[in-house]
C-alpha cells in the first residue's frame, strides 16, 4: 500500500487538498499499477516559522540584495 506524504506551508484550503490528493492517487496509480484503494496521501501542514532553508526561518523576511558600488 503506498503511503505519500506531503509536507506543505499551512494556508491550503481542503479543495485544494483534495485535487491534490485525486492527482497523486491517480498518478501512483498510473506508474505503481496498484488499485486506488491501497493508495493513502497524508497532509502535514507546517508554519513557515516551523520550516528553515539555510539556516534561515522562511517566516523571516529576506536578506536585502547586497549594495552594487
Amino acid at each position: 500500500m503506498p503511503t505519500l506524504r506531503v509536507e506543505m506551508f499551512a494556508g491550503r484550503t481542503v479543495e485544494q487538498k483534495r485535487a491534490l490528493a485525486r492527482e497523486l492517487t491517480d498518478a501512483t496509480v498510473r506508474a505503481l499499477g496498484v488499485p486506488a484503494s491501497a493508495v493513502e496521501v497524508l497532509f502535514y501542514d507546517i508554519e513557515k516559522h516551523d520550516w528553515a532553508v539555510a539556516g534561515t526561518l522562511c517566516s523571516d523576511p529576506p536578506a536585502p540584495p547586497p549594495q552594487q558600488t
